[in-house]
């Protein structure tokens, strides 16, 4: 095969597959300094440490009705997050910030969902930082469409997973190495179930691929495993910030054998705020006339969140 000129090659990379190009709304990238909307353009450097040793961190983040949810709460944890890696963002956190916005209104869409990336930044295919003089910084928006009813009404399935929780050192960094939660997806894909949900050793709870996990027990209280065991979900903070309105919450070990005694099992993530989990490794979860079913904190949680989102959210 022949080198081609950079021309050619430029014309052939416009015309490669892009699988998933028409979600891609609008896109920024930190080295060129510009906002495009053309899904074909979007690319990161190979030598970006983000791509060979998932050196870098990422936020996903929901829009409704042209409302960012909890802005400034996925900067606050992406910033954690890079005081942790020492990765220092190629420009301030407020133009961080802004440039977030420009993207979501760059995207035209009264929902959608936004990826922020900080990267080591581009500089070669070793493993030291040092290669790397600017960190990389990217921003991605993604047509989305709003939950499914139907979920809410049937909830979810969840089995405990084979794979362990992170170390404690990475659980609160939400870094680009998914790889075990790759590992979850795959696992939950091959049982037929939808969620899988980690635990120590000692049978306590962690929390799902790509969610963090909450239980109502028998006592009426809700409770989250152990933040610091676990990423905490912007979402999961401001539901037990909502609920100890109005019930008893507490943070602490939850073990896998409390789950068959829980009156209800929830799952909460950005897109769909609070989901109840109906069923755990095929028995259903619950007590009387709501066991196999949402209860009525999934229920209540669910409006609440979105309503305290719609309220907080920073418009675009």
């Amino acid at each position: 095969m022949e080198t081609s000129d950079p021309q050619a090659y430029l014309e052939a990379m416009l015309s490669a597959p892009r699988p998933g190009a028409d979600r891609i709304l609008a896109f920024y990238d930190h080295r060129v300094g510009r906002i495009c909307t053309d899904a074909r353009l979007l690319f990161v450097p190979l030598d970006d440490h983000l791509c060979h040793r998932g050196d870098g961190l990422f936020e996903s983040i929901c829009c409704r009705e042209r409302r960012v949810f909890a802005l400034d709460a996925h900067l606050a944890r992406m910033r954690e997050g890079a005081a942790a890696l020492s990765l220092t963002p190629p420009c301030p956190w407020g133009e961080i910030r802004e440039r977030i916005l420009d993207v979501a209104r760059a995207g035209d869409r009264d929902h959608c969902d936004l990826r922020v990336f900080l990267s080591r930044g581009p500089g070669g295919f070793g493993i030291s930082p040092a290669e790397c003089p600017v960190a990389g910084l990217y921003i991605v928006a993604l047509a989305s469409r709003l939950p499914d009813e139907e979920t809410y009404r049937k909830g979810l399935s969840a089995f405990a997973s084979a794979i362990p929780p992170k170390q404690e050192y990475l659980a609160r960094i939400k870094n680009t190495n998914y790889l075990p939660n790759v590992f979850m997806a795959v696992e939950a894909r091959r049982k037929g179930m939808d969620v899988a949900v980690t635990f120590e050793e000692d049978g306590h709870m962690g929390e799902a691929a790509i969610a963090n996990i909450g239980m109502v027990d028998a006592g009426g209280r809700l409770r989250s495993p152990e933040i610091r065991r676990i990423l905490p979900g912007t979402t999961l903070l401001a539901a037990l910030r909502l609920a100890a309105e109005r019930m008893p919450v507490v943070e602490g070990p939850i073990h896998r054998d409390e789950i068959a005694g829980a009156r209800e099992l929830l799952l909460f993530t950005s897109a769909t705020l609070c989901v109840a989990v109906t069923s755990f490794d095929g028995v259903p979860v619950g007590a009387g006339r709501d066991r196999g079913r949402p209860g009525p904190v999934a229920r209540w949680l669910r409006d609440a969140l979105l309503a305290h989102m719609l309220a907080t959210g920073t418009p675009y």
